[in-house]
């Protein structure tokens, strides 16, 4: 099962991540995004465990604790939507 965790300090790295939930089960990935200019953290990132029934402990234990002074927002992670890009240039000619 995926797992989204935002609301993460910028300090935060993957390892941190798997750290904290293999406390709950076998984390199998563990991926903190960054800006692909810069590569600084944007304060979210997925962990993905083996197990179903551990990522929803894990889910619902660690759901708003506090992480290098933030709460934590935790939840499953929802597929990612389609983006309609506004900005794409057509011809029409």
């Amino acid at each position: 099962m995926n797992i989204y965790v935002a609301n993460l300090g910028y300090a935060v790295l993957d390892n941190d991540l798997t750290n904290l939930f293999n406390t709950y089960g076998t984390v199998t990935s563990a991926k903190i995004i960054t800006d692909k200019f810069s590569g600084h953290s944007k304060g979210f990132g997925f962990v993905e465990m083996a197990d179903d029934a551990a990522a929803h402990n894990a889910i619902s234990q660690l759901n708003g604790i506090m992480m290098d002074g933030r709460p934590l927002k935790i939840s499953e992670a929802k597929p990612r939507e389609e983006r309609n890009n506004k900005n794409s240039l057509t011809k029409r000619w």
